[in-house]
């Protein structure tokens, strides 16, 4: 392995790989949380509750987390359909969460309304200190305002499924300057009644609900001109009535005013077509999706729930509206953050310098932050600022280090990928160590894969089965398939770590490993008689039993019916292969 020795210069430069990252902002569980208890509804009765998810992983957009309010539809809950369960992903929100960093809220609708847990879409006191309204902005106000998790107030979202959906339009129409985005799913205008969903009455077209949605909103209108909105519904949709989908999608390019161009058309995965709307500026402001053959449900995609008004065989919409949203943001200025150039160490005596070289785009570098791994560590958060920096350590501890250099602009917030330090060499070497963490990994009747940690000063490993090598020259990886092995059979082995000069380390503390035996089960399903006229089971006082087991199968005769499994030679159980 590369490294510095004691009186050495040498340079390691690496170019920007990882994903930018805001300079103090904090990591979250990576979890959905307990259920949670939130602001009391005075007009429906109750205290909202839900869930919120808050990610371990960095947002992509200006260096703060996007906020997304997710509105379940009648007849579910977000226990139960929104957020992830043991079987399953519910809407699907995670994977697309931990893709942007952002913290994603799953509310539970407060009341009863309309006797199927549904919002208020169509209240007609539209104030935002009324009913679901108030809950849903003193929640959002409440993630808003608490710093550690960082949300950006130009990237607050909202979507939601049936009744979520209206509401959605509602959220969106009532505070413009709230959400940056919406997503309409499967809604019928909130101009309407509850019980005029299943198709457009008359004299509701868009121009009456974008009328609605503009009064509504009162002095934030003026925000509208920076919103966008997506729209989706399933072709077999026979709850909602499909021509709500582009009638609320024409009513939302009304409200936000100017001409718009229609797209070309583009293939929805799974089946479906999406429309794109762009303003008279080339700004992308509206996207209509249907979804062929989807019933009434929330498109979730792979991975989520697939019951209930939630369907996993069609298009992943979470990730759909997120990439949307992010991509055609218009109130969020989406700077690149800064690039790190070079990075690297030397060593003299018992100091080590390090320097660095970053750009920006964006305006110049505020601080560096300098981490080394070692005996002596460092974590210097202000190493230096500009177009580069050098800086000393001084009374670092004999031993091995590596580190890296990471690139701050302090206007934007911005943190450039991680530039590496290789390991390097402080004092003189200290005695090789045998690798640590050895390990069992995949097995086959005739392979065991082992993997190991590596050793500080180690240039190879050396494997040994049953006290003998088996490799020839020294292994540069951690980790080795042995192979050419018997069949259930059980081996022991150690790794010892080389070093420069064809030094050898002591031999690590062992594991030991087994083949499988190389036996595939399979399942036959015949009569009690057959199974034994088979030679797969045999009788006993009248009834038949497996070979091996003697599990009863039931009576010996043409009558009664047995699955058994062949779970090794001559061994047979009843049911299917385990």
């Amino acid at each position: 392995m590369a490294f510095l020795s004691k009186r050495a210069a040498l340079v390691a430069a690496c170019m920007a790989l990882a994903a930018p990252s805001f300079a103090q902002l904090q990591a979250g569980p990576g979890a959905w949380s307990a259920n949670q208890t939130w602001a009391t509804d005075t007009t429906n009765g109750g205290a909202l509750t839900g869930y919120y998810y808050w990610p371990a992983t960095a947002p992509v957009v200006a260096g703060k987390r996007a906020l997304v309010l997710v509105l379940h539809g009648c007849a579910q809950t977000a226990a139960n359909d929104v957020i992830n369960s043991g079987s399953d992903g519910g809407y699907n929100w995670k994977a697309a969460a931990d893709q942007y960093g952002a913290v994603i809220l799953a509310p539970n609708a407060t009341g009863n309304l309309y006797g199927a847990h549904c919002w208020d879409w169509a209240a007609t006191n539209r104030s935002r200190s009324y009913g679901h309204n108030a809950v849903l902005l003193d929640l959002i106000n409440r993630f808003v305002s608490n710093p550690q998790y960082a949300i950006d107030p130009k990237q607050i979202y909202v979507t939601g499924l049936s009744s979520g959906g209206s509401k959605t339009m509602v959220m969106g129409c009532v505070a413009p300057d709230i959400f940056a985005g919406v997503g309409i799913n499967a809604g019928p205008a909130p101009t309407v009644s509850s019980t005029q969903i299943s198709s457009v009455p008359s004299g509701t077209t868009s121009t009456s609900v974008a009328n609605s949605c503009s009064s509504w909103a009162g002095s934030s209108a003026s925000h509208f001109s920076t919103q966008i909105a997506s729209v989706i519904w399933g072709t077999n949709d026979y709850v909602v009535g499909q021509a709500y989908g582009p009638l609320t999608a024409a009513a939302m390019r009304q409200v936000y005013g100017g001409a718009f161009t229609k797209g070309t058309t583009t293939t929805v995965p799974t089946g479906g077509s999406n429309v794109p709307y762009t303003d008279s500026s080339g700004k992308l402001r509206t996207s209509e999706i249907t979804v062929t053959g989807m019933a009434h449900a929330w498109p979730a995609g792979t991975g989520g729930q697939n019951t209930n008004y939630v369907d996993a065989t069609k298009v992943n919409y979470p990730s759909f509206v997120m990439n949307f949203w992010f991509t055609n943001n218009l109130r969020v200025a989406q700077s690149a953050p800064p690039t790190m150039t070079s990075c690297s160490a030397s060593v003299s005596g018992s100091t080590v310098t390090v320097n660095g070289a970053a750009t920006d785009a964006s305006g110049a570098i505020g601080s560096y932050r300098v981490v080394l791994n070692g005996p002596t560590p460092v974590d210097d958060s202000a190493a230096g600022s500009g177009a580069s920096f050098s800086k000393a350590y001084a009374a670092r501890a004999d031993g091995y280090y590596s580190g890296t250099v990471t690139a701050t602009n302090n206007a934007t917030g911005l943190t450039s990928n991680a530039c590496a330090i290789p390991q390097f060499l402080v004092g003189s070497p200290p005695a090789l160590q045998p690798p640590a963490g050895l390990a069992i990994g995949a097995r086959t009747a005739s392979s065991i894969t082992l993997t190991w940690n590596a050793s500080n000063g180690a240039v190879g490993y050396n494997v040994y089965r049953n006290g003998a090598r088996v490799n020839g020259s020294p292994l540069t990886s951690t980790g080795y398939t042995d192979g050419g092995l018997a069949a259930a059979t059980g081996y022991s082995y150690q790794v010892s770590a080389t070093g420069n000069g064809g030094v050898e380390s002591a031999k690590s503390s062992g594991v030991t490993g087994t083949t499988t035996s190389g036996f595939s089960c399979t399942a036959t399903t015949a009569t009690n008689y057959a199974h034994v006229q088979a030679g797969r089971a045999h009788t006993g006082g009248g009834y038949a039993l497996a070979n091996g087991s003697n599990q009863n199968m039931g009576l010996y005769n043409t009558f009664y019916t047995s699955t058994l499994a062949q779970t090794s030679s001559g061994y047979y159980i009843v049911g299917s292969c385990p």
